[in-house]
């Protein structure tokens, strides 16, 4: 990412304008082993003033290239020490679930219809044909596919169940 056409060279300067670009993008900004005037320190001020989370994982007191994560950690920086630490703090857990879960919802009105003759209770599929009046290509081809999105599973025999 940068701010210069392909094909430029890299220069020094370059680099703080990219970590701007990137802490921009980005929802926050991870401080690991960092002098204190290292380009992960420039990074890190671009986050803050672009209202953005600073996490820092903190290291030896002894460690020159701890001095720049541990200062971040005194001056407010969220101090990580597992990977749950930054999920936790920018929600990106119930991102996850919530995109899980709405997998799980029927996404076509033929997959809806067909969740109405299914239960936990194995019903084979002659019996969803029947009761769902449709076409046994279309019941097959949509129990495939609801079993690939994880709606349903084929317990066998061709038995099937919802699978929530």
């Amino acid at each position: 990412m940068s701010e210069h056409p392909i094909g430029a060279k890299p220069e020094a300067s370059h680099f703080p304008r990219r970590n701007r670009i990137m802490s921009g993008l980005s929802l926050g900004v991870l401080v690991a082993e960092a002098g204190e005037e290292s380009g992960a320190h420039i990074t890190a001020r671009f986050a803050l003033e672009q209202d953005r989370e600073v996490f820092a994982i903190p290291g030896s007191i002894f460690s020159p290239g701890s001095r720049g994560a541990n200062r971040w950690i005194q001056e407010g920086a969220k101090l990580v020490t597992r990977t749950e630490d930054i999920l936790e703090e920018l929600n990106v857990a119930v991102i996850g679930q919530q995109t899980e879960l709405k997998s799980l919802l029927p996404s076509t009105p033929l997959e809806h219809q067909l969740l109405q003759h299914l239960s936990r209770d194995p019903t084979h599929i002659d019996l969803v044909v029947r009761h769902s009046g449709l076409p046994i290509t279309d019941v097959s081809s949509a129990l495939a596919m609801m079993e690939l999105k994880g709606l349903v599973r084929q317990v066998g025999g061709m038995n099937f169940v919802v699978a929530r």
